[in-house]
């Protein structure tokens, strides 16, 4: 993952409260083994109709929004089921940052810890968002700056915050996996000193399936 600082691109309002996972990425699109091809299933039975035809009139199938980066959604985006797909989804479809006055507790951790970048901002600094980037001539761009931690469209700015750990994710361009790592030799050696101490806890599991299966054999 490279580390970045700036997420600027053209925005596309989804002003829906409660938009929940579900809706995210629906539940036949959960099938697959790894994470391909879920772009695919992003918000699918909001863009295609029962036939799988395109809704002209669902933003993101519009020409002025089909290079969006940056979704301007309703409070509490996200809610409903911890499907991590949702934001690998959202991710492959080209979207980099989500900007709502709320978002669901799982869906955030997930995003952050993906680092699919969501931005929490007061209702009234959202609505100002949302009228920027509705224009179908000329939807804003938005401009998301790590380093000084504010939002723009045209004139607008307004900053918004967001905890030490993810920011240093961002600025690092490490995941939740990465970041662990990082702490790969302190692991280590708390685990050398763990077995050291209590070394009928080392390879629990090897020696119990090792065992099992010498009875096993004993029993054919």
């Amino acid at each position: 993952m490279s580390a970045f600082t700036l997420i600027e691109g053209v925005g596309a309002p989804l002003p829906l409260p409660n938009l929940d996972t579900d809706q995210i990425m629906p539940k036949q699109f959960l099938r697959g083994i790894d994470k391909s091809g879920l772009d695919k299933g992003l918000l699918y039975d909001m863009r295609f109709d029962e036939h799988g035809a395109p809704r002209a009139d669902f933003v993101l199938n519009q020409p002025a929004w089909r290079d969006t980066r940056v979704l301007v959604a309703g409070a509490n985006f996200g809610c409903g089921s911890s499907r991590e797909h949702a934001v690998w989804g959202l991710q492959q479809f080209g979207i980099r940052a989500v900007i709502a006055p709320s978002f669901g507790e799982i869906f955030y951790s997930n995003a952050m810890n993906n680092r699919l970048l969501l931005a929490m901002l007061p209702q009234t600094d959202v609505d100002i968002l949302m009228r920027a980037v509705s224009d179908p001539v000329a939807p804003a761009s938005i401009r998301i700056d790590l380093s000084t931690m504010t939002v723009r469209a045209g004139s607008f700015a307004t900053s918004f915050s967001m905890s030490a750990r993810h920011l240093d994710m961002f600025r690092r361009g490490l995941d939740i996996i990465g970041m662990s790592l990082t702490h790969a030799a302190d692991i280590d050696a708390f685990a050398r000193r763990h077995h050291a101490a209590s070394p009928w806890l080392r390879d629990v599991a090897t020696t119990t399936m090792a065992r099992l299966a010498k009875q096993g054999d004993r029993h054919v």
